[in-house]
């Protein structure tokens, strides 16, 4: 169960994101910039909905996702959702885990973006990236087969 269940989260709005962005522009290209302050204003204010997104794990996950999906920046949307996250995560005491988010999260964002990691999916990634020393078995399994699923969905060049 989440250690900080019951406590109050800290956010972060626009202008901390759009400076992750510009920060992640920086470091490895891309086009700068908010292409839609309303998506990016929107998940930041609905992940703050503790009836919809009441643990650490839904917040996060409605985060990455979104910005992962919303492309609320005109360049580097699956980084930023990333750095984003790791950003949340750093706000809210979670710096433990914020190095194996990272990592872990850089080939799940692509799988998210392409629609082969579900919502649902990526929301038992990150709560196992949040609580367990590894993946279970069975969420093992699940990105094993959504994976593969896809690329057997594919057609060969």
């Amino acid at each position: 169960m989440d250690e900080h269940q019951g406590l109050r989260f800290l956010y972060f709005g626009v202008p901390q994101a759009v400076e992750r962005q510009q920060w992640v522009i920086e470091n490895s290209g891309g086009l700068p910039g908010v292409k839609s302050v309303d998506h990016l204003e929107s998940v930041l204010g609905h992940i703050q909905n503790d009836l919809y997104y009441p643990e650490m794990p839904d917040k996060l996950t409605h985060l990455v996702f979104s910005v992962n999906k919303n492309h609320p920046f005109n360049d580097g949307n699956k980084r930023s959702s990333i750095a984003l996250g790791a950003f949340f995560l750093e706000l809210n005491g979670y710096d433990y885990v914020v190095t194996r988010f990272v990592h872990e999260m850089e080939n799940i964002a692509v799988y998210v973006a392409d629609n082969v990691v579900s919502k649902d999916l990526l929301r038992d990634v990150i709560a196992s990236i949040l609580y367990e020393d590894d993946h279970p078995e069975e969420l093992k399994l699940a990105l094993f087969t959504a994976i593969s699923t896809a690329l057997g969905d594919q057609e060969p060049d």
